[in-house]
């Protein structure tokens, strides 16, 4: 597969300087909405298909998210596009300096399975927000919802602007291949590393959207009951396959039983006593993320769940405790409905272990003590920290989201999408009314009156 000539034009495309116009950019974000509402319900059922996700979720957290993005573009756009004025260094006075935000050109963007809609049509927006022209592919793990991405792509946009391309890893890799201005990629460490590693050949740009075991601390005075009910929302939506779920929870050892009976209480309120009944609980994407999962619960005590069914690809909601020595998911990613629980006896020493793995994509505390709150906060890194709550922090479009090593590089969500396709263009315009000597060789001044003024003017 050779995507040459497919960049190429849109290459050509964007160098006729089309894409740069505010009309152009607010037009193609309107029609992008207007073709999700109009495609809604093909949305609805491939999503299903491909995750067993409800509709109810599946617009919540796909669907929803999207045209709220598209929503929050439309209205901000016209002041993002904005010039920026920057004050001119006195050596060109009189002088006016400025950063002009400007597209990146010809963007990839790279899709995931878990969420298959939302995490590649959310940072489409900020492209074409940003003035740039797009190739996307989406996940060949979750086809349904990637034929109805190039089903709503071809009928919306020209190909030389925005393009959408089914296929396996190996059109990926071919995608790669080719020389773009940016890329941006959703999915695993391992995978991001590829792409980093392609990227490199053309000194292309990246955003690494990633993950990573994102660790969730519950204080002794954290409120059970409700600290329980969100954690298990968090945890087990769209069957525990997402990227900021809580991978395990520390908790302080005088309040494990109670959060462990609290967290079966909850699975039970959201699920019903069979989850595989449940409407509102998905499934698991193939059987080999089947097979890999359920090999975890050999590794632990079940102290609730467990059970599962190869046929539907379904796993049960699962609490796991007491981790056998080597237990696999105690390192890897768990990123399924299978949440270990484990008990800690001095927060330092755990919040030392949390430093010494590789940076997460979230952390959460659960505490109403400010004093630990920041210790926490001070102590650690991740990507973004969510106090009292999961997941929700990524909803706030105020807020940048991304990682930080191998959960990560860039961010994006509202204004920071917009940002993440575009060049921020130094431009000085200078008068030719005043050109003092004293730059030019020989320098009239004297070192010690050099270093006077430029110590008044800031500059040394």
């Amino acid at each position: 597969m050779d995507f040459t000539e497919h960049i190429a034009a849109q290459r050509a495309f964007f160098l006729s300087g089309g894409t740069r116009n505010l009309d152009f950019r607010r037009l193609q974000l309107q029609r992008l909405l207007a073709a999700i509402e109009r495609h809604e319900s093909d949305i609805l059922h491939a999503l299903h298909a491909d995750l067993r996700k409800s509709a109810k979720d599946a617009y919540t957290t796909e669907i929803g998210f999207v045209l709220g993005e598209i929503r929050h573009a439309l209205h901000h756009l016209g002041h993002w596009v904005k010039p920026v004025r920057r004050r001119s260094p006195f050596i060109a006075w009189p002088a006016k300096s400025a950063i002009h935000p400007e597209p990146m050109g010809v963007t990839l963007i790279l899709g995931p399975w878990n969420y298959p809609f939302q995490l590649l049509l959310s940072p489409l927006v900020g492209a074409i927000a940003a003035g740039n022209c797009a190739i996307l592919k989406p996940s060949e793990l979750a086809p349904h919802t990637a034929a109805v991405i190039c089903r709503i792509a071809k009928e919306t946009f020209p190909e030389t602007y925005i393009a959408a391309i089914e296929g396996d890893h190996h059109t990926a890799e071919a995608l790669l291949r080719g020389k773009f201005d940016s890329i941006f990629f959703t999915g695993s460490t391992r995978t991001g590393r590829a792409v980093m590693s392609a990227a490199a050949v053309h000194l292309t740009p990246v955003i690494l959207e990633l993950g990573g075991k994102s660790p969730c601390i519950v204080a002794e005075d954290a409120p059970i009951e409700t600290t329980a009910r969100r954690i298990v929302w968090g945890k087990f939506m769209n069957a525990g396959q997402t990227c900021v779920a809580p991978d395990h929870v520390l908790v302080d050892r005088k309040v494990h039983r109670a959060l462990v009976d609290a967290l079966k209480v909850s699975i039970t309120a959201f699920y019903g006593d069979d989850p595989h009944q449940s409407p509102d609980y998905g499934r698991i994407i193939n059987r080999r993320h089947f097979d890999r999962l359920t090999a975890y619960l050999a590794e632990g005590e079940i102290i609730s769940g467990g059970k599962h069914r190869a046929d539907d690809l379904y796993i049960e909601p699962t609490i796991l405790l007491n981790p056998k020595d080597g237990a696999s998911f105690l390192e890897e990613e768990i990123f399924g409905p299978i949440l270990p629980v484990i008990p800690y006896d001095d927060l330092d020493n755990t919040l030392e272990t949390i430093r010494q793995c590789p940076v997460p994509l979230a952390l959460y505390v659960f505490s109403n003590d400010v004093t630990l709150q920041e210790k926490v906060i001070q102590s650690t890194r991740s990507g973004g920290v969510c106090i009292n709550d999961t997941i929700s922090h990524i909803l706030a479009r105020e807020l940048p989201f991304g990682g930080l090593g191998e959960s990560g590089m860039g961010q994006y969500h509202g204004k920071t999408s917009f940002d993440a396709f575009t060049h921020r263009r130094a431009v000085m315009k200078r008068s030719n009314a005043f050109d003092p000597n004293f730059r030019y060789p020989p320098s009239p001044l004297a070192l010690p009156s050099l270093k006077r003024m430029l110590r008044l003017f800031g500059a040394g």
